[in-house]
């Protein structure tokens, strides 16, 4: 079994998401995240809202593997980094209870450096220390 450093592993975590260069974003997908991993992500106030409306009372949003994982996190950039001008940082919190890793992060706008949001992080690793699951809740 390896071992990761806690904050390490969230500062390695948020950078895929602040990456430009496509090849390295993909590139640091695969060293993060198991190849079946999944990105399960508390979809916002509004989409909860439409979809309880329909008789969905816990709905979330998911991408699972290498492909759809690096689609979430490149449209993640382009919408919030490349478009809005934010970037993304962890909180310096990250704790590490055998194979599950909390940290919270920060949206902070990079013109100003004023912190616009944020929310928390909930990692499963395998015994590789990859990521199999990664539980996000913005806002909390």
């Amino acid at each position: 079994m390896v071992y990761v450093n806690p904050q390490d592993l969230a500062d390695r975590y948020i950078a895929q998401w602040t990456e430009p260069d496509a090849a390295r974003r993909r590139a640091a997908i695969e060293g993060l995240w198991a190849p079946d991993g999944r990105h399960v992500l508390q979809p916002p106030v509004e989409i909860r809202a439409a979809a309880a409306a329909v008789g969905f009372d816990h709905s979330t949003l998911e991408a699972r593997g290498y492909d759809a994982i690096e689609v979430r996190v490149a449209r993640s950039y382009e919408r919030f980094v490349a478009k809005e001008g934010f970037t993304f940082r962890s909180r310096a919190d990250a704790v590490r209870l055998n194979e599950v890793v909390k940290f919270g992060w920060e949206t902070v706008s990079v013109e100003t450096g004023e912190v616009a949001g944020g929310g928390l992080e909930v990692l499963v690793l395998d015994d590789d220390d990859r990521i199999t699951a990664d539980y996000m809740f913005p806002g909390a």
